[in-house]
């Protein structure tokens, strides 16, 4: 790119904090370093003409993980772990209400649920037996019992009699989510540049040259969110893993409302503009998944054609409207990484799944690290 001197000089020179990615976790930093730092000058480089990898392409839950994710969870993690990954979801949640307001975001609180179909017996079973357990193990967290059994009021067939029922999970629109974070940086002179890939950085001398695919430039302080695309730039236990998704048009008279969970959290679905937005499948090919490119896969997309069909709307006609997917950050461990790389570079990456949960708290620590 050919730069003039106005454009280097109004853009790109004497940056105080560079951030990497402009998802959830990216921007809340930027407004973070602002309240702390006034009179800085923070860049966000973005490599999508709008926010790439999940930030913009997730379903909007707000979510906390339902039972048998938990239970899974504490199979692998300590009961401290688990507690700590539920509370920081709520927090999370709390922070990004207060931040953009409930109406900004269109977030409702409708509750959530799981559903198990009918050869998952084993599962169903453990999972009601479990639920004052896990009640008594979460109350401290939301002030109240968050699980609890009921019928299957919404009709959805091939599925046990009873889902559990997370009374504090919600939902909320993700572009209108995303568009009031971005107008709220622009709103504090936080300057964002889009189709810009970050593809390398040195630090020397008390400052980190960054290597974009346009241009070159310096800055005090880098703070990289990339989530499931940082492993493109730093060497931590992170991996990227996509996630399909549709969408259909919109249904007459749909009585489905909420957010839904199957298969201990691999697939999810919800209501959206009298529509169904489904998603998941990722652990029919696990291995294939794990990549940065956006795209779907015919084993996948069959399966969540039938689920549509056979479970969530067996008596309704329908047409799919949209097919996406989302580039997420996961690792052997569910807890997000977040921390000092160097001495001018830190990162906040690894969300799990849960950045709608956990973006706004995550941002906010990695930018309380300088």
């Amino acid at each position: 790119m050919n730069l003039s001197y106005w454009e280097y000089k109004t853009w790109l020179s004497h940056i105080d904090f560079a951030i990497v990615g402009s998802g959830i976790v990216g921007l809340n930093c930027a407004i973070r370093l602002r309240e702390k730092h006034p009179k800085a000058k923070i860049v966000i480089f973005e490599r999508g003409v709008l926010p790439q990898g999940a930030s913009t392409k997730n379903a909007g839950f707000a979510c906390f993980g339902s039972l048998s994710e938990i239970l899974a969870d504490l199979r692998s993690h300590s009961k401290d772990e688990v507690f700590h990954l539920v509370s920081q979801r709520w927090k999370g949640i709390r922070l990004l209400r207060s931040t953009l307001g409930e109406k900004q975001i269109d977030f409702q609180q409708n509750g959530g649920y799981e559903l198990f179909l009918e050869e998952q017996t084993a599962l169903y079973e453990n999972c009601l037996d479990r639920i004052a357990e896990i009640n008594h193990f979460l109350k401290p967290i939301f002030g109240a019992e968050p699980f609890s059994s009921c019928p299957n009021s919404f009709h959805f067939k091939q599925i046990k009699e009873h889902y559990i029922r997370h009374v504090f999970e919600g939902q909320l629109d993700t572009g209108k989510m995303m568009m009031g974070l971005l107008q709220l940086a622009q709103q504090k002179g936080i300057i964002i540049l889009n189709s810009i890939t970050v593809n390398d950085f040195v630090e020397n001398q008390g400052k980190v040259s960054l290597q974009t695919d346009a241009f070159e430039c310096q800055a005090r302080k880098l703070f990289i969110a990339t989530n499931g695309f940082a492993s493109q730039l730093l060497n931590e236990n992170v991996k990227p893993a996509r996630s399909q998704v549709l969408i259909t048009k919109p249904v007459q008279n749909l009585a489905i409302k909420g957010t839904f969970h199957l298969d201990e959290g691999y697939y999810y679905f919800r209501n959206m503009d009298n529509r169904i937005l489904l998603g998941g499948g990722r652990n029919l090919d696990l291995e294939g998944e794990k990549t940065v490119v956006f795209g779907q896969t015919k084993l996948i997309q069959n399966r969540l054609q039938e689920l549509l069909e056979q479970v969530i709307l067996p008596t309704t006609s329908f047409e799919i409207d949209q097919r996406w997917s989302g580039i997420m950050g996961v690792g052997k461990e569910k807890k997000p990484i977040v921390k000092q790389v160097s001495e001018n570079i830190t990162c906040g990456i690894r969300l799990g799944g849960m950045g709608v949960a956990i973006g706004s708290l995550i941002g906010k620590k990695l930018a309380d690290l300088v």
